[in-house]
């Protein structure tokens, strides 16, 4: 559908808040930088800035994108006969090649890595993101697979899932710091990712494999 007028001016005053939040944090660091500081920079009120974003590390980490949902929508969203660790693998090899933003890898984005390394809440909650995204998903693969409840196999294979998926995030941090470029860092971590595939066991790699016959019952352990 067609975007209207009312909700393409939303969008864009989302985007400019986000913006010049990011700008100021980086400039001053996201502790030193207030809520009404940021309103008054983007030329909005502070309650229209909640509107928007409903907390301080929401600028920085909005739901809509740092989502608890992530690896389980790629592994919904996986093709027949792949695997779910496959899937996961597959999509973050994707977004290495194509140095998106999801995994850091745009210009400019070492100097947000840094401030953001450098402030209690917002490393926190990265951490607890990766936790609900590991939870997350082995409550999906637990459903799609029919496991009993009291078989360990699906949260155990999506916690090797977010151990591999975080370890990414991991080492494209190091690298920004050690300040390599965005080429570079994907050549590198698309090596990483051969290696973890070559290491992990094959319960792991073909785990709650997707029916190839087109049928809409559960994924085969």
């Amino acid at each position: 559908m067609t975007e209207g007028l009312r909700e393409r001016k939303k969008r864009q005053t989302r985007q400019r808040i986000a913006e010049v939040a990011i700008g100021l944090f980086v400039e001053r660091g996201f502790d030193r930088v207030t809520i009404a500081e940021v309103a008054a920079a983007a030329e909005v009120s502070v309650n229209t800035l909640y509107n928007y974003y409903e907390s301080k590390e929401d600028l920085v980490l909005p739901p809509d994108q740092a989502s608890p949902q992530r690896l389980a929508d790629i592994v919904r969203a996986r093709r027949a006969g792949e695997s779910a660790a496959r899937a996961v693998l597959a999509h973050l090899r994707d977004e290495l090649r194509r140095r998106d933003r999801a995994v850091g890898l745009t210009a400019g984005f070492g100097r947000v890595f840094e401030m953001m390394r450098a402030a209690p809440t917002l490393t926190a909650r990265l951490e607890d993101l990766g936790r609900q995204m590991t939870d997350v998903l082995g409550v999906v693969l637990t459903e799609e697979t029919g496991a009993a409840a009291d078989d360990q196999t699906p949260r155990v294979v999506a916690s090797q899932i977010g151990w591999f998926h975080s370890l990414v995030y991991a080492e494209v941090g190091r690298r920004i710091v050690a300040g390599e470029g965005p080429d570079a860092i994907a050549e590198a971590v698309l090596e990483l990712l051969d290696l973890v595939e070559g290491t992990l066991s094959e319960t792991a790699l073909d785990y709650a494999t997707r029916p190839s016959d087109g049928s809409s019952g559960p994924a085969t352990a």
